[in-house]
């Protein structure tokens, strides 16, 4: 064995060992995964205080449009009915296609 095989095999007798925090596939191994969580962690935050303000969660009913009493008085029985049928609600008057449930009046 030549003495240039034997010096890459062996360390040199006065080194020595690095701390494991001074290795670098060390802080690869530690800091994916951590940056990963860091991350997920920051988008549920951002996620919860973003559906605190969306619009679509917005639970109150719309206000309910009461027609002018002169007007519907001025109408025949029909137009009337016609209106009572529009301001009913969408379960008992309309949108029986997309549902399958019938009103029972």
């Amino acid at each position: 064995m030549n003495t240039m095989t034997q010096r890459l095999t062996s360390p040199p007798p006065s080194a020595q060992p690095r701390p494991w925090y001074r290795e670098p596939y060390v802080w690869l191994v530690l800091g994916l995964p951590l940056v990963a969580v860091i991350g997920s962690i920051t988008a549920a935050v951002i996620s919860v205080y973003a559906m605190a303000n969306d619009p679509l969660l917005d639970r109150t009913p719309p206000p309910v449009i009461q027609p002018d009493q002169t007007v519907i008085e001025k109408l025949t029985p029909e137009q009337r009915a016609a209106l009572e049928m529009s301001l009913a609600p969408a379960r008992k008057g309309r949108n029986h296609v997309a549902s399958p449930e019938v009103p029972k009046d």
